[in-house]
């Protein structure tokens, strides 16, 4: 519960803050399952519904650029333009002694990716996020709060590589996703309004109709095809890798609905810088999960987890980056992987994780809400433990990394983009075996199903 000690007092702190708002005391509340980085709390108060989107700890929000004041005025700001944004009742304050945060009305519809790729519509779902990005790039600076910041392009990728250097420097297909951004840095155009994190999982849907726009707190001024590209990320798309914008349809489609609505031009090449960087951007930032774990910031199970996604984004990358190789090297057949030892004698770390793994699974019925979703968080983790365990996977190398940072190793080296294939596949089918686009990456790279 972050900083908060109890039940108790997240019910007292909350009532304090409800009461500025001539609202009534919570009842009912819950946490909401999800969000990498901030709590939700649903719970009821008279005769509705709403929602506590708060910080896990004050220093969490210490190297931020905005507080949740800023990010409240911002989604007000956008529900007052007609964006499908929640309404802002009241924002938290110190003497509340829950955190930072504010409460939302809560909206209908359901943020599950899942069930909103098997919805009837997705055509139409897609047309519908399309215009409501547009209305937020609309925005005027003038209805926005002052401290919202602007991004330096250059700063940004600087600021990649000093993550980078943080978390130890040796991912190679990250550096070569660094280099590949300062070699192909746009001119800076003028800014709108970015939401930040504009993808499926930040959306409510009902019915094929959208009905909500949630998370903020990554709004900034910068380049509109920074939002259009991160939905469109190969994550993002979760199962439905078919189709490229947001899982939802193909990006023909999203494309020429948003220049309908807002009225700019979509720029392919600029499109795809912000994809890379992207996914260079959200590799880092699932690594810098273990490190506020470690930290003690945050000691929730799900940070250290996520931490490992960062072979998603390994594998997304080089399948970006991989067509400015030269044919010859696109061609170059990847080394088989090695066959993993039979254990023997005594059970392997590996084999007590899967033991424990499947003993939670018999205990997960008598689970309920943030409790069962943790349970499912444990047991991915186990299964991570018992498949490194099993492939002794290696993709470290800092020697390697800083050659292709300082240019001296390229896609254009024999045999690189073969060696860094067969290690991307190989550290996700330890990691993360039921990502769509392991399969796909698979199937291209090695002709295997």
């Amino acid at each position: 519960m972050g900083e908060t000690e109890s039940a108790g007092a997240l019910e007292q702190g909350l009532a304090q803050a409800l009461a500025r708002a001539g609202m009534a005391a919570p009842e009912g509340i819950t946490r909401l399952t999800g969000g990498a980085t901030m709590e939700s709390w649903r719970f009821a108060s008279g005769d509705g519904d709403y929602v506590l989107r708060r910080a896990p700890s004050l220093s969490f929000m210490e190297d931020r650029p905005f507080g949740h004041d800023t990010e409240a005025a911002i989604i007000r700001a956008a529900h007052g333009a007609g964006v499908t944004a929640p309404e802002v009742l009241v924002e938290l304050q110190p003497g509340d002694g829950i955190g930072s945060g504010f409460v939302m009305r809560a909206l209908p519809g359901t943020p599950d990716p899942r069930a909103i790729l098997a919805m009837d519509e997705p055509a139409q779902l897609l047309r519908q996020v399309a215009r409501d990005l547009a209305k937020i790039h609309s925005l005027p600076r003038a209805a926005l709060p002052g401290d919202v910041p602007e991004m330096d392009y250059a700063e940004a990728v600087d600021g990649l590589a000093a993550q980078f250097d943080e978390a130890g420097a040796d991912r190679p297909i990250i550096a070569l996703g660094l280099r590949w951004l300062r070699d192909n840095l746009p001119e800076r155009v003028e800014p709108v309004l970015n939401h930040g994190d504009y993808r499926l999982g930040n959306l409510l849907a009902a019915d094929s109709q959208l009905t909500g726009v949630l998370d903020w707190e990554l709004a900034h001024f910068g380049d509109r095809h920074e939002d259009l590209a991160f939905g469109c990320m190969a994550v993002w798309r979760f199962a439905r890798v078919d189709r490229p914008a947001l899982g939802l349809g193909s990006l023909q489609d999203y494309v020429d609905a948003y220049q309908a609505e807002s009225g700019a031009q979509v720029d392919a090449g600029r499109f795809r810088f912000w994809l890379v960087y992207r996914t260079v951007w959200w590799a880092l930032g699932c690594l810098r999960m273990a490190s506020f774990w470690r930290s003690g910031d945050d000691r929730m199970l799900e940070r250290v987890v996520i931490s490992r996604r960062t072979s998603e984004q390994e594998l997304d990358l080089l399948l970006l980056l991989e067509e400015d190789a030269p044919a010859a090297e696109q061609a170059r057949p990847v080394p088989p992987a090695d066959d993993p030892l039979e254990p023997e004698g005594e059970a392997s770390v590996g084999e007590i994780a899967t033991a424990i793994a499947e003993w939670l699974g018999t205990v997960k019925d008598r689970m309920e809400g943030h409790d069962r979703f943790q349970l499912a968080v444990a047991r991915n983790a186990l299964g991570m433990i018992a498949r490194n365990d099993a492939a002794a996977t290696q993709s470290e190398d800092a020697m390697l990394a800083q050659d292709l940072l300082d240019g001296k190793a390229t896609l254009a080296t024999p045999g690189l983009l073969a060696m860094l294939r067969r290690a991307a596949l190989d550290k996700l089918a330890a990691d993360v075996p039921k990502y769509p686009m392991l399969a796909l990456a698979q199937a291209k790279w090695t002709g295997e199903d």
